[in-house]
């Protein structure tokens, strides 16, 4: 089948927290049926607006959440490494000692995070197209090659002391010192999490997960303060070496997040989803292969869909519009997609003609309808 020619129709956009997608938009829990009818009248009145400010917008009250996030975990993390600073410095514990390096290295990981949050304010421009959500993702490898610094001074502290054992003092306020660690970096670590999801950041999700790890070997402190206690002395090492393998299997989750999101990774259940979603809209003969990614904090999606070959270019064009709208319902945190329309010969089959095409790349933005 000769392939068709493809003109772009006009960009089609939705506005994340009013319309589709975004936070305030929801489908189910407390919004009451009228209040659903409602909506559905009002986006069908109201004309969708096509330019950037809307999602500039969005896109700063997003950022402003995390970085308050971001500033909030930063002074909580601060206080708890000072206490347990001054703790290290009074009884000499090489295992609080590890600890607090990591705690510090943690509340410190706020300072790529916020530059990232800062350059993901600017709007797209003809250099950078998609915008400059990718700089999360370079924040990523920050983070993680500071969780591997952390590592490598704690493990080369904790066997220094392993070769030259001493004494540690003040066990009580060790103690006090790991409780004060966990405390702190569990509030840090629901946080963060709770804040990621909210607002779809893998690095600060990341980040959570990475936090809540510290508070349990916080705790692993006190393992080394009641060894030195009964007078084992190379037990305050050796939970510093715990603590570096513990921090050792941080370091390989947040690797892999980071790869996968720097690969475009994506859950595979969101593609299912979108995959439904277009199977149920009306004129669709066949859908392709769904392609999404991550930018910064909002997906992004490309599709092939067949439609009737006897439709005008209009009415191709209202059915990629409706299977845009499908996916955007469907998909959390889905704030644009493109949706590539090609046509079947009478008689063929819709999956032949998508296998035909399978390897064109799609537009970059907008609606596309076929011309026929």
């Amino acid at each position: 089948m000769e392939e068709s020619r493809h003109t772009p129709a006009h960009d089609h956009h939705h506005h994340p927290g009013r319309g589709h997608g975004g936070p305030g938009h929801r489908h189910e829990g407390g919004a009451s049926r009228a209040a659903r009818v409602r909506d559905r009248i009002v986006h069908l009145a109201r004309p969708h607006r096509h330019d950037t400010g809307d999602k500039v917008d969005a896109a700063m009250e997003t950022s402003r959440e995390g970085m308050r996030t971001l500033w909030i975990s930063l002074a909580v993390l601060g206080l708890t490494t000072a206490v347990q600073a001054v703790i290290v410095v009074l009884s000499g514990s090489v295992a609080l000692l590890g600890d607090t390096v990591h705690n510090a290295a943690d509340a410190l990981t706020a300072v790529p995070l916020g530059i990232a949050f800062l350059l993901g304010r600017r709007a797209a421009n003809r250099r950078y197209t998609y915008g400059y959500g990718r700089a999360e993702d370079l924040a990523g490898i920050v983070i993680v090659a500071t969780i591997g610094a952390s590592a490598a001074v704690a493990a080369w502290v904790a066997v220094d002391r392993l070769l030259d054992p001493r004494d540690i003092t003040h066990l009580w306020a060790v103690a006090g010192a790991a409780v004060t660690g966990f405390i702190g970096n569990e509030w840090v670590a629901r946080y963060r999490i709770r804040t990621g999801r909210k607002i779809g950041s893998a690095a600060l999700v990341a980040d959570g997960l990475h936090a809540r790890t510290d508070g349990f070997t916080s705790l692993a402190v006190l393992l080394g303060a009641g060894g030195a206690a009964v007078g084992w002395r190379a037990a305050d090492p050796v939970v510093g070496l715990l603590i570096t393998v513990a921090i050792l299997f941080v370091l390989k989750d947040a690797a892999r997040e980071v790869y996968r999101r720097l690969m475009d990774s994506v859950d595979p259940a969101l593609v299912a989803t979108a995959e439904e979603a277009l199977s149920q809209v009306a004129g669709v003969r066949g859908t392709g292969q769904v392609r999404m990614r991550w930018i910064g904090h909002a997906l992004r999606a490309e599709t092939d869909i067949v439609v009737d070959p006897h439709l005008t270019v209009v009415q191709a064009h209202r059915i990629a519009v409706a299977a845009e709208h499908a996916l955007i319902h469907a998909v959390p945190r889905l704030t644009a997609a493109t949706v590539h329309t090609d046509h079947t010969a009478a008689g063929s089959d819709p999956h032949a003609v998508l296998a035909h095409h399978g390897e064109r790349p799609g537009p970059v933005s907008g609606v596309v309808v076929g011309d026929g």
